[in-house]
């Protein structure tokens, strides 16, 4: 392989093929909008990234955040470090492919999963906002959320599940609770597919804290849209390392 670095794509290029992220969710849209890119072949295997300036520009992200995105997807393998005169950050020779490969079929019940989960959990939010909640359910939501912020990665996700759940049963609907679970039940097999990816987590977090100070304030607007914009986080997530969008080893027309 040649020692000199590859030329980065013009700017404009970058920004037709990554997009700019949007509010909220931005370092779990910066890391799909990478992963786009590397798989549509903006960045081939064994190319180095355009600098941080410009490649931060392009997404229309902070360098901070887009920091936190290369190195989460340095943990999952797409991206390597190098020192030196030509070092820098590198795409992989061989980047993991999605993490499940998905048939027109299975995207499809995807976006069935994510489309269910932005109707039914905003909602619950909203009326566990709305709710006048006794002094045990305000306990109980507060322990859960602090079970969550105290969990190993083993225990994260099914505590994550059960932090859900809960805010949908203090909504005081029996229906929409089961709608809920339901929802997360088969969220929670999709993300099982994906890495676990540390800086997710801290920012999910940080989302999970917000919603329950909306709820425990009687705020039902706002729970509802933090809660709709962490679920859009995730389905950020899932769409970036579940996608099949072709192969990384040229431009797709």
């Amino acid at each position: 392989m040649s020692e000199s670095p590859s030329l980065p794509a013009p700017a404009a290029s970058l920004s037709h093929v990554l997009g700019q992220t949007r509010r909220g969710n931005v370092l779990e849209e910066t890391i799909a909008r990478l992963l786009r890119g590397i798989r549509l072949g903006s960045f081939p295997p064994g190319d180095k990234l355009p600098p941080e300036r410009e490649l931060a520009e392009s997404l229309g992200v902070s360098r901070s955040t887009l920091r936190d995105a290369l190195a989460a997807l340095q943990h999952t393998g797409h991206l390597s470090v190098r020192r030196g005169r030509y070092g820098g950050t590198f795409v992989t020779e061989e980047p993991p492919g999605p993490a499940t490969t998905l048939h027109a079929g299975d995207a499809a019940d995807v976006e069935d999963v994510l489309t269910f989960r932005g109707v039914v959990e905003p909602a619950a939010a909203s009326l566990a906002a709305a709710a006048t909640l006794s002094t045990e359910q305000r306990s109980a939501l507060v322990q859960a959320l602090q079970a969550v912020d105290n969990a190993e990665p083993a225990q994260y996700r099914p505590l994550d599940a059960r932090l859900h759940c809960l805010i949908a049963e203090l909504s005081g609907s029996a229906m929409l609770t089961a709608s809920v679970v339901e929802a997360r039940a088969a969220a929670s097999a999709l993300l099982d597919r994906i890495p676990f990816l540390d800086t997710n987590i801290a920012h999910s977090q940080e989302q999970h804290q917000a919603i329950v100070s909306a709820i425990l304030q009687g705020e039902p607007t706002r729970a509802g849209e933090l809660m709709q914009e962490h679920l859009e986080g995730t389905a950020s997530l899932l769409r970036g390392f579940l996608a099949d969008e072709g192969p990384a080893s040229g431009p797709q027309p």
